[in-house]
């Protein structure tokens, strides 16, 4: 069958076809911009933002970080050097006491008895001298007229002399009950700080027996006794003699200093010096004790207390310092920090650490003088892809600042807690 496009069928076509072209032009505008040309094409990506700070060399005071007891200066245990009843305890328990102090009173009957005694026997020894004596002397001139026999004469010497050695041991006795009768006031040795009483008034005690009375603690100044590894001791001795620390013992300008922290994280006020070094290792524990003293006028350290200790052992003068937060670990746990390399790529390096020294870690392999150190962006930097290097500056608590902008002085309220140095072994956060 044959159709015939009739002019209302024409129209129809002509309308479509006008409709199509409107909405080509529509598109083929839509591609263009205002002007009338072709979108470009976007612009390269600049490469991420890197924060650094420039390693630079400088003086690191070397302290050797060791676990610690505190240790009174002087301990004296009372204890009674007669036997008796406690008659009194003269003392509170808890405060300090003077050298000399009476402590405790023993019944002194039994004693006062015996002195008595004692000098009752010297006077009857001293009273029988006289006579001896003048005997001894008659049968001396009388043995050169003959008219007492030799042995009579040396008898009576002999006799006068006993006599005389009577009365020593007489006086010899009198002394030891005057002793024992002021061995019942039961004096303090040293001055300290005494403990608790152990006995109670009319406790019968015994002389020497093995449980104290009660202590009295020397505690200013008091010792500290450190511990170290023999392993510790070699490596520091290699690196004074090798020249790579300079030494801080020998120097009396600058005593090695002994600085602690106290359990709780909080660093003692005061600064000690080494007081004494055993000169042998233990064979159980491989390890030497060394002997700080401190003074400690408010009774801060107590014997038996627990302490962190660091004492100073040389100086680096061209120590490494790399900000804690710039250090991480890598799957091998290993300590590990980013730099710029010179071609603008960011590089990973394994470090070695050798102790934290505030909020740095002192490194002796892995970094170099002058090395460009990531400490920002650490989230957009990709190992050995490019970075855009921004210097950048710490302030005194390790927040990052730009270069041109001064560092904040913190206050008191919100200035970040530095702990001490507690440890020697690197025990960095992940980043």
């Amino acid at each position: 069958m044959t159709f015939r496009s009739t002019p209302a069928v024409i129209s129809c076509r002509r309308a479509v076809a006008a409709g199509a072209i409107f909405v080509l032009g529509l598109v083929v505008s839509g591609c263009s911009d205002a002007s009338g040309k072709p979108e470009a094409a976007a612009a390269p990506q600049k490469p991420p933002e890197a924060g650094f700070i420039t390693v630079k060399a400088q003086e690191v005071t070397i302290a050797s970080n060791m676990a610690g007891r505190v240790v009174a200066f002087q301990t004296a245990e009372i204890r009674p050097q007669v036997s008796g009843i406690v008659k009194e305890r003269v003392f509170k328990e808890g405060t300090k006491v003077t050298a000399g102090d009476l402590l405790y009173r023993l019944d002194p009957s039994l004693y006062e008895a015996q002195l008595a005694s004692s000098e009752a026997a010297l006077a009857k020894a001293q009273a029988a001298i006289p006579t001896l004596q003048a005997k001894a002397e008659r049968y001396r001139n009388l043995s050169s007229n003959s008219v007492v026999s030799q042995q009579d004469r040396e008898d009576a010497q002999s006799t006068y002399l006993q006599a005389v050695a009577d009365v020593k041991v007489a006086e010899a006795e009198v002394q030891t009950a005057r002793i024992n009768l002021g061995y019942t006031e039961i004096k303090a040795p040293i001055t300290g700080v005494i403990g608790t009483s152990n006995v109670n008034t009319g406790s019968l005690v015994t002389a020497n027996q093995t449980d104290a009375l009660a202590t009295i603690r020397q505690l200013d100044p008091v010792y500290v006794d450190l511990t170290e590894s023999s392993g510790n001791l070699l490596k520091h001795r290699a690196a004074l003699e090798s020249g790579a620390l300079r030494s801080s013992f020998g120097n009396p300008a600058a005593p090695p200093e002994v600085r602690l922290t106290l359990t709780d994280g909080t660093p003692y006020d005061r600064v000690g010096q080494l007081a004494a070094r055993e000169r042998f290792v233990s064979e159980t524990t491989s390890t030497f004790t060394v002997r700080s003293l401190f003074d400690n006028p408010d009774m801060d350290l107590m014997p038996g207390m627990y302490v962190r200790a660091a004492l100073r052992i040389g100086v680096d003068d061209k120590g490494l310092l790399l900000p804690q937060r710039a250090v991480s670990r890598n799957n091998k746990g290993e300590p590990v920090a980013s730099f710029v390399k010179a071609d603008g790529t960011a590089e990973q390096r394994v470090l070695t650490v050798e102790s934290d020294v505030g909020t740095s870690w002192l490194v002796t392999a892995g970094a170099a003088e002058g090395d460009r150190l990531i400490v920002d962006g650490f989230q957009k930097v990709q190992i050995g892809k490019p970075v855009t290097p921004v210097e950048v500056t710490l302030d005194e608590n390790g927040v990052v600042r730009p270069l041109a902008q001064p560092a904040k002085v913190a206050d008191a309220g919100t200035a970040a807690t530095v702990a001490p140095t507690a440890a020697a072994t690197p025990a960095s956060k992940e980043q």
